[in-house]
């Protein structure tokens, strides 16, 4: 049984979080601040972390980063947070997703549920180097996309890009990390490049690129990849 660890101070929050997930079978722990948060995860060693940032004992990056010492359990921001930099500050000390407050209960457990497959150790098939959606396949393996029956020309860093975020699949993945793992360390704020090579592979791959299904903009964010 999956195991959860909610880290929030709202006691509404924690009651609604905690009667949802174990309608679902799903086993809880909660904890109201960060200090207490960081004892019970290594007590009780969850599958996947919903975390509130903003805690009363400590920020919740402090946390992600607590965590991320010694795990790598998914951690699930949950936050009032809206702009752009704190966000992007918790996915880089290790977040895996991010949902602001107010939320719909059914897209974060559907998010919950992606970070729990994401966290699956791999079946060792086939599966875990071809990636097919309903428009395109990737072969990471053999570094080639089919479309339409066809080999699709992609540019090397086009194809980076691309790799990365399949890699990543159905993870929130910030223009910080995107920049450094295609261009390099010292790249990290030219987002303009984002930009441009997001829309040629979204020209290249998606069905209606003006309406993308599988890439995925997170404004001021960074970028997610959906099948």
């Amino acid at each position: 049984m999956t195991r959860v660890l909610v880290i929030e101070d709202e006691p509404q929050i924690v009651r609604a979080l905690v009667i949802n997930l174990k309608a679902r079978k799903y086993e809880v722990d909660a904890a109201q601040d960060g200090a207490s948060a960081l004892e019970l995860a290594a007590a009780r060693h969850p599958d996947v972390v919903v975390l509130d940032l903003g805690l009363p004992d400590m920020d919740g990056v402090e946390v992600i980063r607590g965590l991320r010492g010694w795990t790598r359990v998914p951690i699930l921001v949950l936050s009032a947070r809206h702009s752009s930099d704190e966000k992007v500050e918790a996915l880089d000390a290790g977040a895996d997703d991010y949902v602001t407050k107010p939320f719909g209960m059914d897209e974060l457990l559907a998010r919950l549920r992606a970070a729990v497959r994401r966290a699956e150790p791999p079946g060792g098939g086939e599966e875990d180097v071809i990636v097919e959606t309903g428009t395109f396949t990737v072969d990471l393996a053999a570094k080639k996309v089919h479309r339409d029956g066809a080999d699709v020309r992609l540019t090397p860093t086009e194809w980076h890009l691309l790799e990365v975020l399949v890699r990543n699949s159905g993870r929130l993945v910030s223009q910080k990390q995107l920049l450094q793992e295609v261009w390099g360390p010292s790249y990290g704020t030219e987002t303009n490049y984002l930009r441009v090579y997001m829309a040629q592979l979204r020209r290249k791959l998606e069905a209606d690129p003006s309406h993308p299904k599988h890439f995925i903009t997170e404004p001021g964010m960074g970028y997610r990849f959906e099948r």
